[in-house]
């Protein structure tokens, strides 16, 4: 489902509680993080420092840990700890079981053809 630059993502139970998934929207890796608590957190996928996957990282205390170098970033504001490091935040909610994220790139025109791909396999959203 798309509307306003609303994506649905699929069911939370897609994300074991406690770890990350990696979703494809629009060409963009976003990481989506399901806490114990219930909570859910999207960030860009790709660390700034090396590329690493943030989606793969160690998840608590409200922040990931870079799989690659340990490079921590806050799941709220996406600050790094090192000063100008920093990924993007995306706001994401579940409705009914289902996650909603929205997608904005700035200025650009919210797509009318939107797909997305999750573990490798890209599916149109409708």
């Amino acid at each position: 489902m798309k509307k306003d630059g609303v994506v649905h993502l699929g069911a939370v139970d897609d994300i074991p509680v406690g770890q990350g998934l990696c979703f494809v929207v629009q060409g963009e890796e976003i990481a989506v993080f399901r806490f114990r608590d219930g909570k859910i957190f999207a960030i860009e996928n790709k660390c700034p420092h090396r590329q690493g996957p943030l989606s793969e990282g160690v998840i608590g205390d409200g922040q990931v840990i870079c799989p690659l170098h340990g490079h921590k970033f806050d799941l709220m504001t996406g600050q790094g700890k090192e000063p100008k490091e920093c990924v993007r935040t995306y706001k994401i909610w579940e409705d009914q079981g289902q996650m909603m994220l929205e997608f904005n790139r700035g200025d650009d025109q919210f797509p009318p053809d939107l797909g997305f791909a999750k573990a490798g396999l890209i599916e149109e959203v409708e």
